[in-house]
């Protein structure tokens, strides 16, 4: 009976223990990289802004694009008014940006705009390669010189830190710029030191156009960029990630406007995790792929608060399992090295997120953060493009 016990504790622990100790080794090697070399600032970048009636930002978002250090006549702002039905187009056009207009009350969403304006671009011809930016999003005016130093030297998709314009906002909007330091930079600099792809996180990607011709623009599911990270992947391409830039968007600092947001992106997650971990896990083993076995990898973890949750249940059911039988508190080892794993990846995120003292404490909230995660999965989702409301 104990043997059995044991191994069916084990088989529920394996999981939690891979994807903790996946997430430490990431932390243990996100540390900052060193400058690569120069560009020759001779590449020519449409950049692409995605915009469902955004007209309240959209002109902050262009003079934002519009400052980028790069020769002006090498790039060229591209703003896709999706299915709007406010000013968008001319306020867009008014602040300087080349528009396209597109409506489709069938085939609704970011993917869809994203696939309409990379033909658009291809047709034109004039670009080099296309960068995606948010249409509520400041970047760095670096971004393309940190695009292009990478272009220039074999990579075909580049990926810029997606950070929080907002972050004092709220206890939301910290806990929310933490959670991308551990999200983005800790697991893009881990994923970038052992050659591997940081992914795509939706705001302040490039590719080049080659590559969009190789791997045509396909991904409309609600969590486009990480689907075309997969098709990437499959395709034998990494994204690299270009630390020292980035592109900043809005959070929501209240629950009820950022709640569907997340909810999208969870459940997106999920149903590309059904769709494509076997097969990325087949193409890994087939091909010897590290960069698909890793997207596997980052698949089939949990989002943190699951795995968090998890970890605590296990550590739960070990000290029960110890109180009936005192053989049992060895694996009361498994679940806390777990949970160890877990804080030393979350501190490393808020060391890296640049929220001081104040992120710190309000870390204290994260339960709170938790618990609406998981209630955000419980409500019913609206399908299409579902702008998220913002506050000025």
């Amino acid at each position: 009976m104990h043997l059995i016990a044991s191994s069916a504790f084990l088989l529920l622990a394996l999981p939690t223990l891979l994807g903790s100790v996946y997430l430490l080794v990431l932390a243990l090697l996100s540390g900052r990289p060193r400058p690569g070399p120069a560009s020759r600032r001779h590449l020519r970048f449409d950049i692409v802004v995605p915009a469902h009636d955004e007209a309240g930002g959209i002109a902050r978002t262009v003079a934002s694009l519009q400052a980028i250090d790069w020769p002006r006549e090498r790039f060229r702002i591209v703003v896709v008014a999706d299915n709007c039905s406010d000013a968008t187009a001319a306020i867009a056009r008014e602040a300087g940006a080349h528009v396209l207009e597109r409506h489709d009350a069938r085939l609704r969403g970011k993917g869809h705009a994203l696939a309409f304006a990379f033909e658009a671009s291809r047709r034109d011809g004039l670009a080099d390669a296309v960068a995606v930016v948010d249409a509520d999003t400041g970047v760095s005016p670096n971004l393309l010189e940190a695009f292009a130093a990478r272009l220039e030297h074999g990579a075909r998709a580049v990926q810029a830190h997606y950070g929080v314009r907002n972050p004092h906002a709220s206890w939301r909007t910290r806990l929310m710029t933490i959670a991308k330091g551990a999200f983005h930079i800790v697991r893009s600099r881990g994923r970038e030191r052992l050659g591997l792809s940081c992914g795509l996180r939706g705001n302040g990607w490039c590719v080049t156009r080659g590559l969009l011709q190789q791997v045509p623009y396909r991904a409309y599911s609600l969590t486009e960029d990480l689907e075309y990270s997969i098709c990437l992947g499959l395709a034998g391409v990494r994204v690299h990630y270009a630390d020292e830039a980035h592109a900043d968007g809005d959070m929501e600092a209240g629950g009820a406007a950022a709640t569907p947001q997340r909810q999208r992106w969870e459940l997106g997650r999920f149903a590309l995790a059904r769709q494509y971990a076997l097969r990325l896990l087949q193409a890994g083993l087939h091909r010897r792929s590290a960069v698909c076995l890793d997207l596997a990898l980052d698949l089939l973890v949990p989002p943190l608060s699951y795995l968090v949750l998890s970890a605590l249940a296990l550590l739960a059911l070990a000290a029960a399992g110890a109180a009936w039988q005192p053989a049992w508190t060895f694996w009361l080892a498994w679940p806390a090295f777990s949970l160890l794993a877990i804080v030393l990846y979350v501190l490393r995120g808020w060391q890296l997120s640049g929220t001081g003292t104040r992120g710190l404490l309000d870390l204290a909230t994260a339960p709170v953060f938790v618990l609406w995660k998981l209630l955000a999965m419980l409500r019913p989702r609206a399908a299409g493009w579902v702008r998220t409301q913002r506050h000025p």
